[in-house]
């Protein structure tokens, strides 16, 4: 029987990583964001009036959106345009998540399948609230008995993000351009110093999919996970100082420490999609099973 304490420290994730559906949250207050007529995002309520003052990027709102002038009618001229009103909003200071510039290029589209209609910024999406994508690798082993282990990483105390906390052994922002399994592969040699040769074998396993609202913006976010069968005999190293250190621990040890507060939040939902899909929690004997489902794949 499942443990009821467990199971609803793993509804509070989930509900804290799809804040933006619930009661209460700024969602009705939102002006959706139009490129090409067609929506991409959600603009917060304290970002909208910004925007006002770039006119000639930027219409006025009608409609409950906001689109951006007829004449940025080609992916070059949307990106460079708004590329410029973030700069000038980056050097007023007053945008916190700007402060956090990263200089990397995420594609913006209404659906991953669509053709990308501009880039953005990376600190600047949730200003936005477009799309995130990016990749997660859960990297496991197999003992002679069929017990399960997971590879887990600590990030790196230096990371402008969550620093400390556990993460999958391989994760990263899908910059725009680049393919969901080239990044998979890189980010397992960059962060992990997983080869190429081991790392092209992981397979892809879904999505997971959420969207939360804070005091800096929206984030929809979408992760492509990839499961990774590591051989018993390797050990991932650290590469590019993302991580600190690598740590192996049973299974059962994972799904106790993903409803902790060391556990980065949605790497923490990576690793529950893994032990829903490998039968390590199961419907007969889960009763919030339907409810982790739900809260695993919340789309707009």
């Amino acid at each position: 029987m499942a443990n009821c304490a467990w199971s609803e420290k793993v509804l509070r994730l989930l509900r804290r990583m799809n804040n933006f559906h619930s009661a209460g949250s700024c969602r009705p207050s939102c002006l959706r964001f139009e490129v090409d007529g067609a929506q991409v995002g959600w603009i917060p309520p304290h970002v909208a009036p910004l925007l006002t003052r770039y006119p000639e990027v930027f219409c006025p709102p009608r409609g409950g959106a906001v689109c951006l002038s007829p004449g940025l009618d080609s992916y070059g001229r949307r990106s460079e345009a708004v590329d410029g009103v973030l700069q000038n909003l980056r050097q007023e200071g007053t945008l916190s998540c700007l402060r956090g510039w990263r200089d990397e290029r995420y594609s913006v589209m209404p659906t991953f399948s669509d053709a990308p209609l501009m880039w953005m910024e990376r600190a600047a999406t949730g200003l936005f609230g477009v799309t995130r994508y990016g990749v997660h690798v859960n990297g496991y082993t197999m003992g002679g008995c069929g017990e399960v282990s997971m590879w887990l990483g600590r990030r790196s105390l230096s990371k402008q993000t969550y620093p400390g906390l556990l993460d999958n052994v391989a994760a990263g922002g899908l910059a725009a351009g680049v393919g969901v399994k080239h990044t998979a592969v890189k980010e397992c040699q960059e962060e992990a110093r997983i080869p190429a040769s081991v790392a092209e074998e992981a397979r892809p396993a879904g999505t997971v999919s959420y969207t939360y609202e804070d005091d800096e913006g929206v984030y929809a976010e979408t992760q492509f996970v990839f499961d990774l069968e590591l051989p018993p005999e390797f050990r991932p190293s650290v590469g590019d100082g993302e991580v600190q250190d690598f740590l192996l621990l049973p299974i059962h040890e994972v799904k106790e420490l993903l409803v902790t507060d060391d556990f980065k939040p949605n790497c923490a939902m990576v690793v529950l999609d893994f032990l829903i899909r490998h039968s390590f929690i199961q419907p007969d004997t889960e009763p919030c099973y339907q409810h982790f489902m739900a809260g695993l794949h919340h789309t707009l």
